[in-house]
C-alpha cells in the first residue's frame, strides 16, 4: 500500500513524495483500499456533485412546501437579501446555500453526509458557491471533495466526526476543515497550507457543544451550517494571505479530541444542554415528543 496516511504529517510526506496535491494522494488511496477503477471512484464523486447540487436547487426553492418540524425556508430568505449584506453577496450566497442543504435534510430530503448530516451544508456550499464565483469545472470540484475526504479521513482516525463522541466540534469543526482545505487546494495552495487552513478553521469551532433542540439536527445547526461555511472561506483566505495556524494541523485534532472527551454527556447530542436545556428549547422538545405520542 503506498498511499496509507494517518495522519497530516503523512499525507504531506505522500505529497512531497510523489509530488502531487492532496486530491490525487486522496484518489489514489481510495483506489488502493477499495480495488475499484480511477474511473469508479470519480464516476461516484460526480454522483456526489449531483446529489450536492440537487439538495441546493430544492432547500433554495421558495415553492417547496416540505419542511423541518423547526425550519424551512431561511435560506430562501438569506438568499434574497443577499445583496444588502454586510458580509457581501458571495458570503450571503454561501451562508444561504450551507443552510439550503440542512433544511434540504430536515425534511428528508437526499443529501450528501460531508461529513454528517448535521453539518452537511457547508463543504457543498464552499465549493459551488466559491466554485462558480472562480469558474470551476466539476472535474475541479471533484478534486475539493477528494481533498476534503483527505481531511475527514484523518479526523475521523485520530478525533471524531460525531457530535454524540465529540460534540458540534466534531461535526461542524470538522466540515468547516475539510472546506477550507479544499478551498485552498483550489485556489493554488500547496499541502502544508491546505491543512493549515484546515487546522485554522477547526480551532474556530474548538469546544463547540452539540445541543439539538428536541434531539433534530435543525436547530441550532442549520444556522451553525451558515457560520461554519464562513469560517471555512475565511480560513482559507487567511492562508492564502499568508498567515499560518501557529498550531500545526494534527496537534489540532489531537486537542479537539482532548476537548470531546472532556465534555460532560450533556453537550454532545443528548439534548440535556446547551440551547436544548433552554426553556424555549425544553417547551419546543415537549412539544415535538407530544406530537410524535400521537402519531
Amino acid at each position: 500500500m503506498d498511499y496509507v496516511f494517518n495522519h497530516g504529517s503523512e499525507l504531506c510526506n505522500l505529497c512531497r513524495k510523489y509530488d502531487l496535491p492532496i486530491s490525487e494522494i486522496m484518489l489514489r488511496s481510495e483506489i488502493e483500499e477499495s480495488d475499484r477503477s480511477r474511473d469508479s471512484v470519480l464516476q461516484e464523486l460526480q454522483g456526489h456533485i449531483i446529489t450536492m447540487r440537487d439538495a441546493i436547487l430544492n432547500g433554495l426553492d421558495e415553492n417547496y412546501r416540505e419542511h423541518g418540524i423547526f425550519v424551512g425556508g431561511d435560506a430562501a430568505r438569506m438568499l434574497a437579501f443577499a445583496g444588502k449584506s454586510n458580509l457581501g453577496p458571495v458570503m450571503a450566497r454561501a451562508a444561504a446555500v450551507a443552510m439550503a442543504t440542512v433544511e434540504y435534510n430536515a425534511s428528508m430530503g437526499i443529501i450528501v453526509a460531508a461529513p454528517t448530516a448535521g453539518a452537511s451544508g457547508i463543504l457543498p456550499a464552499v465549493l459551488f458557491v466559491c466554485g462558480a464565483e472562480r469558474g470551476f469545472s466539476d472535474s475541479r470540484l471533484i478534486e475539493g471533495l477528494l481533498t476534503a475526504g483527505a481531511v475527514g479521513r484523518i479526523i475521523a482516525q485520530n478525533a471524531s466526526i460525531a457530535g454524540a463522541a465529540g460534540g458540534c466540534q466534531a461535526e461542524t469543526g470538522t466540515a468547516a476543515a475539510m472546506a477550507a482545505a479544499a478551498l485552498a487546494q483550489l485556489c493554488g495552495a500547496n499541502p502544508e497550507e491546505c491543512l493549515e487552513a484546515a487546522a485554522i478553521a477547526l480551532k474556530n469551532c474548538m469546544g463547540l457543544v452539540c445541543d439539538p433542540v428536541g434531539g433534530l439536527v435543525e436547530c441550532p445547526c442549520v444556522k451553525r451550517n451558515a457560520i461554519g461555511a464562513v469560517n471555512a472561506v475565511l480560513s482559507c483566505d487567511m492562508v492564502l494571505a499568508g498567515i499560518h495556524s501557529l498550531i500545526p494541523f494534527d496537534e489540532v485534532v489531537d486537542a479537539m479530541k482532548r476537548v470531546g472527551q472532556q465534555m460532560h454527556p450533556d453537550l454532545k447530542e443528548t439534548a440535556r444542554g446547551g440551547v436544548a436545556a433552554t426553556p424555549t428549547g425544553k417547551r419546543l422538545g415537549e412539544k415535538l415528543r407530544q406530537k410524535k405520542g400521537t402519531i
